[in-house]
């Protein structure tokens, strides 16, 4: 799904992100130019690097 109209950035790009490495709004911004035009998109993929980090950390965990 298409979270930042402005820049065709999709979910699916976002959580590329965090699963190389990213962890904040702000690295995910800078990595993929999102929210830097309308910042329609900032809440939406706040959610999504929070439930990806959160996921994440719950593999780990269970892996320990």
């Amino acid at each position: 799904m298409y979270v930042c109209l402005c820049r065709g950035i999709t979910d699916q790009d976002i959580k590329d992100a965090v699963a190389n490495g990213a962890e904040s709004y702000r690295e995910i911004r800078d990595l993929l130019d999102l929210g830097t035009c309308c910042g329609r998109c900032a809440p939406e993929t706040r959610q999504i690097i929070s439930a990806e980090l959160s996921e994440i950390a719950a593999r780990i965990s269970v892996a320990a």
